[in-house]
C-alpha cells in the first residue's frame, strides 16, 4: 500500500474538482471550508478527506448553493445534500461528478442510484457514450497527472464492467444464426478492458456471435480459431501493451499469420498510432478508438 498515493497537491484538486485553484484559496481564507496540512519542509498538502469534501461542495455550488450557505452546514450536512442531489438530478455533467464522488469514497449506493437514474432518461448504450466515456476520459487525464489512486480507478472501473456484463447477458439469446465470429481479447499484460467489453456488447447488440476472451492473452492461443471453418474476426484493445519497443515486432507477428488466412484482425486504441506507416496485410485494420470501430462495423 505504500506506493499508493495518500495526499494531494492544490493542482489535484483542480484536475480532480473542476474547481479552480485560487477559488479553493479564497474558500480556504474566507470560508474555512478546507484545511490543508503542511510536510515538514512546509509544503501545504490536502488528505483523501479534503479531497472528498471539495467534490460535495462542487456539486452543490454547481447547483444553486451559495458558497456562504455550504460554508454554515456541518461537515454530515454537506454529504447528505450533496448525495441526495446527486441521486435526484443524475443528467451528463451532474452524473459524471456523482460518479466521481462515488470513486472517491467507495460508494457503490451512490454509484448504482445513480446510474438507475439515469436509465429513467436514457438507455444503456446512451449512459456509456454520454457519460461513461466521457467520465472514463477524465480518469485518463488524472492517471496522467498522477492525481488517481489505483484503488480507486480499480474500483469504479469494476462497477461499470458489471453493468456491462449485465446488459451483454439480457441480449444473449438474440444472437442471429450468422457465421461470423469475433474473437475479442487483449494483448498479454493489457488489463485495460472495459472499452473491448463495451465493443463485445456492441457486436451481440448487433446479432454477431462473439467470443470473449478478456485480459492478457498469449497471441499463439489464436491459432485454434485458425483451424476451423469459421469466418473469424478478432479485435483487440491496445491502451499499454505491447510496449513500443515491442509493438512493430508484435505486427510484423501479426502479419505473417492473417496473410496465411482470409480472416481478419482489427486492431484498435491508442497504441495503433505507433504502426500506421508499417506495411502490413490488407487482411489487418486499425482504427484510433472504438467508436471509430462502431462506425464502419
Amino acid at each position: 500500500m505504500n506506493n499508493i498515493k495518500q495526499d494531494f497537491t492544490i493542482k489535484d484538486l483542480e484536475n480532480i474538482s473542476g474547481i479552480k485553484a485560487h477559488t479553493i484559496r479564497i474558500w480556504e481564507k474566507r470560508y474555512n471550508l478546507l484545511q490543508p496540512q503542511r510536510t515538514d519542509t512546509n509544503i501545504r498538502f490536502y488528505t483523501p478527506e479534503s479531497l472528498t469534501k471539495l467534490l460535495n461542495i462542487a456539486l452543490l455550488n454547481k447547483n444553486n448553493y451559495k458558497i456562504s450557505k455550504i460554508a454554515a452546514m456541518s461537515d454530515q450536512d454537506i454529504v447528505t445534500k450533496s448525495r441526495e442531489l446527486a441521486f435526484s438530478s443524475a443528467v451528463n455533467d451532474e452524473a459524471i461528478n456523482a460518479f466521481k464522488m462515488a470513486m472517491f469514497q467507495f460508494d457503490k449506493v451512490l454509484f448504482n442510484n445513480t446510474y438507475n437514474k439515469l436509465l429513467h432518461k436514457k438507455t444503456f448504450r446512451d449512459i456509456f457514450k454520454d457519460v461513461f466515456i466521457p467520465f472514463l476520459d477524465h480518469i485518463g487525464l488524472l492517471w496522467q497527472t498522477d492525481t488517481l489512486l489505483p484503488a480507486h480507478e480499480h474500483f469504479i472501473s469494476n462497477l461499470i464492467a458489471q453493468k456491462i456484463q449485465t446488459n451483454t447477458e439480457k441480449l444473449q439469446y438474440s444472437i442471429s444464426d450468422s457465421n461470423k465470429t469475433f474473437v475479442l481479447f487483449l494483448p498479454e499484460n493489457e488489463i485495460h478492458e472495459l472499452g473491448l467489453m463495451y465493443l463485445n456488447y456492441e457486436l451481440v447488440l448487433r446479432g454477431y456471435h462473439t467470443i470473449y476472451l478478456g485480459q492478457s492473452l498469449p497471441l499463439n492461443n489464436l491459432n485454434y480459431f485458425l483451424e476451423n471453418d469459421r469466418d473469424i474476426t478478432f479485435v483487440t484493445s491496445m491502451t499499454i501493451q505491447p510496449y513500443d519497443d515491442k509493438i512493430v515486432d508484435y505486427f510484423k507477428e501479426i502479419d505473417e499469420v492473417m496473410n496465411t488466412t482470409d480472416n481478419t484482425f482489427i486492431a484498435t486504441g491508442r497504441k495503433v498510432q505507433k504502426i500506421k506507416d508499417l506495411d502490413i496485410s490488407s487482411n489487418v485494420k486499425l482504427y484510433d478508438s472504438i467508436s471509430d470501430l462502431l462506425k464502419v462495423l
